[in-house]
């Protein structure tokens, strides 16, 4: 048995509450649970009881065994001065607060119906990908339907919550933040880690003063990347002429090439092609995070990543090596990539610094008109009998499967709740 069960137990308060009292005898009423508390302190805060005859508004802790109090050093803490109630699985010691008085302690062990425990283990326990897997037929499709909704917005959220991060960290500058979101969705997987190293080791001012050229775009791009050293033909020397003298001006340390990845990608792929097009994107946008916030249909976003790119690159897809007739331009599939992993991040990014929950339904309408194809998650749910239309669902099922199933957070969860719930005897 796990904390998490003892919090749900408790939040839920499916337990016998018949002769409820605390391990020194005194007769307990609960008349609010309190909030969960998912920030550091006591588990449960405004919580309000009441001990014998005194109504007592505080917090309430939870452990499996009541000497965990001292294990965890909430005796020394100031924090837990605050706690009213100490509940446990198994009373075995009293506990105190930092001032030596004792905090009032009730055992819920044989008080929480067997079924449900014999249901928690099944799913702690389960083999499958998906505790919940043998159970997951019996949840009506509501339930089902609002938890992956739920896992859908928090799984934006998250990835919000890293376009905020850039955003601080480069002096609150949504221009730079959504060129180091732009550059990390380019690497498309493989080489997002040398995508992101660029995107440190190219500060966007200094892309910013010359996103008018697209030559001097390219050759510091290239040029960074570390692709310019070993100039094999005329355009390739003549960017690496161009960047050497934009090296010294801006003292920039390029990269190692080895760093970029070219092993069993096709030529439309290569890092050298990924660099054109964001250079002819870079060049073509100069106020990317502003026209990201303007674009309307997932058809605009997508016109808007497809940038063109200089003329060299439309028959090249390395530096010497030529491919007639096919253009470099970026296909409708990485379009949609970027729509999925730059435009959405961001609006979701926009949505929570300004608290616009308008911006987030955007975000969301975009993944819903993209029709992208099931991977090693979605199938896993859809080997369940629930079906995936789009890059909404399929990062639904995603945020389902790394938050909930993965680390078997099942008490967190709406489907494991009410496969709990179901499986609890009336108490």
């Amino acid at each position: 048995m796990k904390e998490d069960f003892l919090h749900y137990i408790w939040q839920h308060q499916y337990f016998d509450k018949t002769a409820l009292a605390t391990t020194d005898g005194e007769p307990l009423q609960v008349l609010r649970v309190g909030f969960y508390n998912t920030d550091a302190g006591p588990d449960f805060k405004e919580a309000i009881l009441r001990l014998g005859e005194v109504e007592w508004s505080g917090s309430v802790e939870v452990h499996l065994k009541a000497s965990d109090w001292h294990r965890h050093q909430h005796q020394h803490d100031l924090k837990y001065d605050q706690v009213v109630l100490h509940v446990v699985w198994q009373a075995d010691q009293p506990v105190l607060r930092t001032d030596g008085s004792t905090v009032p302690v009730v055992e819920l062990q044989g008080r929480v119906d067997l079924g449900m425990i014999h249901t928690y283990e099944q799913l702690q326990q389960s083999k499958n990908e998906i505790p919940c897997a043998p159970f997951w037929p019996s949840v009506p499709e509501v339930n089902k339907a609002l938890m992956l909704e739920r896992a859908l917005v928090e799984r934006l959220e998250e990835k919000g919550e890293e376009v905020l991060q850039a955003y601080r960290s480069y002096g609150n500058d949504w221009e730079q933040a959504t060129y180091h979101t732009l550059l990390r969705g380019f690497g498309f997987k493989i080489n997002q880690p040398a995508f992101e190293q660029l995107a440190k080791s190219l500060p966007f001012h200094v892309v910013r003063r010359h996103q008018h050229n697209l030559p001097q775009l390219e050759a510091l791009l290239l040029g960074q990347a570390g692709f310019l050293a070993d100039a094999e033909d005329a355009y390739a020397q003549q960017l690496q002429r161009e960047y050497t003298f934009l090296q010294h001006k801006y003292k920039l340390q390029p990269m190692p090439r080895h760093q970029w990845n070219f092993l069993r990608m096709r030529p439309a792929n290569f890092p050298t092609v990924r660099l054109a097009q964001l250079a002819g994107l870079l060049h073509q946008h100069q106020s990317l995070f502003t026209k990201l916030q303007e674009a309307g249909a997932v058809k605009k976003y997508e016109q808007l990543f497809q940038a063109p790119v200089s003329d060299y690159w439309l028959k090249h897809y390395m530096f010497g090596r030529e491919s007639k007739g096919i253009s470099r331009g970026l296909g409708k599939s990485s379009a949609q990539n970027l729509v999925i992993n730059v435009a959405v991040p961001i609006l979701a990014a926009y949505a929570s610094h300004n608290s616009d929950r308008t911006l987030l339904d955007k975000a969301i309408n975009l993944l819903e008109q993209v029709r992208e194809a099931s991977n090693k998650y979605t199938r896993q749910y859809e080997a369940l009998g629930w079906q995936a239309n789009s890059a909404a669902d399929n990062q639904a099922a995603l945020g389902l499967y790394k938050r909930y199933c993965h680390p078997v957070n099942c008490m967190r969860c709406a489907i494991g709740n009410q496969i709990m719930k179901k499986n609890k005897a009336a108490l």
